[in-house]
């Protein structure tokens, strides 16, 4: 049965999509599970742009200053596969409402620490791992999300969409932090960021149910459309020691993991994530830094080149994802998933590796921008493929492989910055590159027609 909803909350739905083409439901959500993305970047990555004036205010070093970043994202790695688990059990909608709220309250407290208090480095690197484990919930519910409300011939452009905002939020977070920084103190963005995440956080619990036939305003052919083709046809081949699949949510959190540890395609998509991970967090923790410090230029002029790298990644997450679906319409789903992103891994390293060793500073900002974006080409294969796999399990199998790639980026906060001290900032973008081309590599190993399936 449709979930009743309170009248308030029908009315406000139906103003917000009352311009929305009949049987369009599903897209205006993923529309703002893009938007929610944006602002949990924006909340993780303004402490990357605030980040000197923080170290500065509290006298860290450029080391201490990275395990503060590493703090994070361990607990995001750490509650990927929890909080897929739970998205699962629980549903996208309840999940991302209580993580929005969560993340309001980690942003504010980074801001609140007095200049004055003894222990400062153990008190931001404790907010920040638990501000990471909150927001952990955001992909893999994003991915259930996904299993569910998006059929599978659309989900290349649906996760494309949803993971531009990791661009949108990552562009916009430079200007904005930098303007509040310049006339409010390096403490408003934060302030800033907790308001504008509970009020995207209440459209969506208002907006969101958990599967379609929940919802009051999907047209009977928009749901018809997605019950016909949320299972993809070509994926018919579960592994062969599984016989049958549970009902979500029903496996024990501790069988589930043990499963998915000893899935080859899991496996290889995660260890591929990983390498996905270490350079893209090069991008959201040390560009910023990077052009301020090594390439000399000032505030500003480093707050618009550093524009650049997320206007990338919004650019071809969105083409990456319509590159995706056709293809693998065309060719199958062995040349549109897996093939383009293993080129495009390869392709990234090669611009790294170029773009590293240009003399000028903002043709370099240019190339090494250019090589993020040939990361994100990929992004939506990663994520499309386990969702398709892993079916009513995509929460718990996402939140596996983002574990992965965050764990990555941990690797990388911190041993960026020690390569580049001992062997300068070349070194460091070349180590990115090797990983990159690692990672394009794993995508071999990848069979994207074979179907995860989790027994009780």
């Amino acid at each position: 049965m449709r979930q009743v909803t309170t009248r308030s909350h029908f009315l406000i739905w139906k103003i917000a999509v009352a311009d929305l083409p009949s049987g369009r439901v599903r897209w205006f959500l993923v529309f703002w599970l893009f938007v929610l993305g944006a602002v949990s970047y924006l909340d993780r990555v303004n402490i990357a742009i605030a980040g000197s004036a923080l170290a500065e205010e509290y006298h860290l070093s450029q080391v201490q200053l990275g395990s503060i970043f590493s703090a994070f994202l361990i607990g995001y790695a750490l509650f990927q596969t929890p909080c897929g688990w739970l998205a699962d059990k629980l549903g996208p909608r309840y999940v991302l409402t209580i993580g929005v709220v969560w993340w309001g309250v980690f942003t504010a407290l980074t801001a609140s620490l007095s200049a004055t208090i003894t222990g400062v480095l153990a008190y931001l690197i404790l907010i920040r791992f638990l501000l990471g484990a909150g927001e952990a919930v955001i992909y893999p519910a994003c991915n259930r999300f996904v299993s569910q409300w998006v059929p599978s011939q659309e989900r290349g452009l649906a996760n494309g969409l949803i993971f531009a905002g990791v661009g949108a939020g990552t562009a916009s977070a430079p200007i904005f932090v930098t303007y509040l920084m310049v006339h409010y103190g390096w403490r408003a963005p934060f302030w800033a960021s907790t308001i504008l995440g509970l009020i995207v956080g209440a459209v969506w619990y208002v907006a969101a149910r958990d599967v379609p036939e929940q919802h009051p305003l999907v047209s009977q052919g928009e749901l018809s459309y997605i019950q016909e083709f949320r299972i993809p046809v070509s994926v018919a081949k579960p592994a062969p020691d599984v016989l049958s699949e549970s009902p979500a949510g029903s496996e024990s959190f501790g069988d589930s993991w043990g499963q998915l540890v000893r899935n080859r395609n899991v496996l290889a998509v995660t260890a591929s994530y990983f390498c996905f991970g270490y350079v893209a967090w090069i991008f959201f923790s040390w560009f910023y830094i990077y052009l301020v410090k090594v390439r000399g230029l000032d505030l500003k002029t480093s707050a618009f080149y550093s524009t650049l790298p997320p206007v990338a990644i919004v650019v071809c997450s969105l083409s990456g994802g319509a590159i995706c679906d056709a293809l693998s319409k065309a060719y199958g789903k062995r040349i549109g998933r897996c093939g383009v992103a293993g080129l495009a891994l390869v392709l990234a390293a090669v611009i790294l590796v170029l773009g590293s060793r240009v003399a000028s500073a903002p043709l370099a900002s240019i190339v090494l921008s250019g090589g993020v974006g040939a990361l994100y080409i990929a992004q939506s294969s990663y994520w499309s493929v386990i969702a398709d796999i892993a079916g009513s399990s995509a929460g718990l199998a996402s939140g596996f492989m983002n574990m992965g790639g965050q764990l990555g980026g941990a690797l990388t906060a911190s041993l960026t910055p020690a390569i580049a001290q001992r062997y300068g900032w070349t070194s460091s973008f070349l180590i990115a590159a090797i990983f990159s081309a690692v990672g394009g590599l794993a995508w071999v190993l990848v069979d994207p027609d074979r179907r995860l399936v989790l027994t009780r």
